[in-house]
């Protein structure tokens, strides 16, 4: 009767232990052998008959240890230990690590990936002042606020345009035994305009309730309720909230494999959730529905990059000869048609401040490519946009990558101590010396555009494919003072756009006058006011 109620015991114990931590139910994964072996070790010890005697006061083993549970144990000891040994180990497989990335292209032109942008497309909200707007929103609806916690916001393009989005939690066990059905939205922050803030709560009419959610208990676990729908044998990750493009909530859940024995991760799909109903549909990486923006994970990515890099010339490259790692930090971007990329730089080992070049990775397909370009570290760009305004003493955000008229560039924000964008910053990042900081997006272009021309495009010489040169005369003429440099904006006849410049990059704008001819050369762009690069007063020539 003992062992029987014992075995019992086993078994509710070891479903338990599948409930609470959902082990992968496959070869190459090891939750739930890990799982076995401690019931193995626990129905060992019970059939030892273990019992305390009275008189010696000793333990005393009333049976022999069954065979069997020895036998198991050993197993699964060789299962942990030395099948991931002789098939994972980064000694015996270099070479499958290193081309897990797959194929890495050489870029040639950044114009291939990203299109110029206009300035009211750069993104100036970062991850951490969605956050701030979001809460700041739910405060202001106080018997929301105290039922609620604001999830992790994911960056994602809706409609064409770039959004921040966070699904409403469950802040606790009885808020959620009590609103069991769901929560009530999601928050969406344009990434472009911080003043663009909103709770949605209702799609054509009808609530949104968030029912399956990471915050969420038993069943309506969002993990746990995919799991126990089928998926038990594949590997989950990354599971972010994402809208599609009529605003509907969904889970996008990355499956991957093992691709070198027990290591080696490597995503193979996704599982796409209604965050509602909780109906889950399963899709490969060519067949995804277009809206969702990531497939690729960004811990698998950066593990591959680095694998990559570390093994380029094998193992047993010690002297690190051509080793190369990745800058800190990885951000997505956005390219040509809608496409999305991580990006993040390179640098060889053991050298922190300057980058061999940058790769970018399509967060759906992983194509890879690599431009070699020796710049600025992602943390290099930030110090110089600082250093420019350091009597403020704000701190940069984490830099993205544009297209600048065909000069890749970082911009980002400079926040105040309470998190609160006060100005803006462009840096080269070929050359972290060029730098333009601006109290709005438009001052902060012409300032980086000044300070780039006034290097002669020796920086990026390609620049000069995409410029324009115009002979024409100045019809108006007038000067501006912004961040105690002089900017001179002029029209000129027979041109509808306004053009600006500074002194460093002529010391002619300053004598020039209504009247003029001039000679003006100009980056072709979509920006009402256009920056030159170079200017020449004809009439003073004479």
């Amino acid at each position: 009767m003992k062992k029987v109620f014992a075995s019992i015991c086993l078994v509710a114990l070891a479903f338990l232990l599948i409930y609470l931590f959902l082990p992968v139910l496959r070869y190459g994964f090891g939750g739930f052998a890990l799982i076995l072996l401690l019931l193995l070790i626990i129905g060992m010890i019970l059939s030892l008959g273990i019992k305390s005697d009275s008189k010696s006061k000793k333990i005393v083993l009333q049976s022999k240890p069954n065979k069997l549970f020895g036998i198991g144990i050993l197993l699964l000891l060789i299962y942990l230990i030395v099948i991931p040994i002789i098939t994972s180990a980064t000694i015996f497989h270099t070479s499958s690590y290193q081309k897990l990335i797959g194929e890495v292209k050489n870029g040639v032109k950044i114009g291939n990936h990203f299109e110029p942008i206009s300035i009211d497309k750069l993104r100036v909200v970062d991850q951490k002042l969605a956050y701030l707007l979001g809460e700041k929103i739910i405060g202001s609806q106080p018997a929301l606020g105290s039922q609620i916690d604001l999830g992790e916001f994911s960056i994602q393009k809706v409609n064409n345009e770039l959004y921040w989005v966070a699904p409403l939690l469950h802040s606790g066990f009885f808020k959620w035994l009590n609103n069991s059905e769901g929560t009530p939205g999601y928050v969406m922050v344009s990434a472009t305009n911080e003043r663009d803030v909103r709770l949605v709560q209702t799609i054509n009419n009808q609530p949104i309730k968030i029912k399956y959610q990471p915050n969420a208990y038993f069943q309506s676990d969002i993990h746990r309720h995919v799991y126990f729908n089928g998926y038990a044998t594949i590997g989950l990750t990354d599971f972010t909230f994402e809208i599609d493009e009529s605003g509907k909530p969904f889970w996008v859940i990355t499956t991957y494999d093992k691709k070198v024995g027990f290591s080696g991760d490597d995503a193979t799909g996704i599982l796409v959730v209604d965050a509602q109903t909780g109906e889950i549909k399963q899709y490969s990486i060519s067949v995804a529905p277009t809206w969702v923006d990531r497939i690729q994970p960004t811990d698998l990515i950066e593990t591959q990059l680095n694998d990559w890099g570390e093994y380029i010339n094998g193992y047993w490259n010690f002297s690190n000869v051509n080793k190369l790692q990745i800058t800190e930090g990885m951000s997505l971007v956005y390219g040509k048609d809608n496409k999305s990329y991580w990006y993040t730089g390179l640098t060889s080992v053991g050298n922190d401040e300057s980058s061999v070049g940058f790769v970018l990775v399509d967060t759906r397909t992983k194509e890879t490519t690599f431009y070699k370009q020796s710049g600025a570290t992602e943390y290099a760009a930030q110090s110089s946009a600082e250093g420019k305004v350091q009597e403020k003493g704000f701190r940069a955000s984490l830099p993205i990558p544009y297209n600048i008229n065909n000069i890749p560039t970082y911009v980002m924000t400079l926040k105040d101590d309470g998190g609160l964008v006060k100005m803006y910053a462009m840096v080269a990042i070929s050359d972290y010396t060029i730098v333009g900081v601006g109290n709005s997006m438009r001052e902060t272009l012409t300032a980086f555009k000044s300070v780039y021309n006034s290097a002669g495009n020796k920086i990026n010489p390609s620049s000069s494919d995409a410029k324009k040169v115009l002979k024409s005369v100045i019809t108006r003429i007038q000067s501006d003072v912004k961040n105690g440099n002089s900017f001179y904006y002029f029209t000129v006849k027979d041109y509808p756009n306004i053009f600006v410049g500074s002194s460093q990059v002529s010391n002619e704008l300053p004598v020039t006058i209504v009247g003029d001819s001039v000679k003006i050369s100009f980056d072709i762009d979509t920006e009402e006011v256009i920056d030159v690069t170079s200017f020449k007063n004809v009439n003073l020539k004479k």
